[in-house]
């Protein structure tokens, strides 16, 4: 095989493997998932903002929005799944604080190994939820507010915001009859 066959295959993996893009979603999904991020993050803000203003906590993470993406937008996903939703989020919490407080130093090395490392032990423990790996690197790049948390960070916000979210996802997902949340605990 030539090395020029060897690029070309190699090219032509980055062309992707079907025509067009993703189905559209109705209507009734769109304006679903509207309303369940809506109150989802909504509720986080608001508990935020009415309990934890004034104090060195905060339930308000970029990493949730993401979350709430995979929550009501793809109810279904196995990344969606409470298991992966609190997993992902709390282990990814512990290792992104640990790589901080080891690796400071270092902050771009910190960061690499927070992020290579959560996705490596969410695959491991079978809670593979995309927005964890946001959620550790926020606890290397986070405020002086995020650092000076330590471990708590992983209780509040990482593990508390992902619940609140939770309990609106099998509120909100159960309304609708073509909707159903969720497909596994476990």
């Amino acid at each position: 095989m030539s090395l020029t066959s060897v690029v070309a295959d190699y090219l032509r993996k980055m062309g992707g493997t079907t025509h067009g893009g993703p189905p559209r979603v109705g209507r009734e999904e769109v304006i679903w998932s509207w309303v369940g991020a809506f109150i989802g993050i909504g509720a986080v803000g608001w508990l935020d903002q009415h309990f934890l203003t004034g104090t060195d906590l905060t339930l308000v993470l970029g990493s949730l929005g993401a979350s709430a993406v995979l929550l009501f937008g793809t109810p279904r996903s196995p990344l969606a799944q409470p298991r992966n939703l609190i997993g992902g989020h709390a282990l990814s919490a512990l290792v992104g604080v640990a790589s901080w407080q080891l690796l400071q130093a270092e902050p771009w090395l910190a960061q690499a190994v927070a992020v290579a490392t959560a996705i490596a032990l969410m695959h491991l423990t079978r809670t593979l939820h995309p927005p964890g790996g946001a959620t550790a690197l926020i606890a290397v790049i986070g405020s002086a507010q995020i650092h000076a948390l330590g471990f708590l960070y992983v209780l509040i916000p990482a593990t508390l915001g992902p619940l609140i979210l939770l309990v609106v996802a099998l509120v909100v997902n159960n309304i609708p009859r073509t909707r159903r949340y969720p497909e596994f605990w476990y």
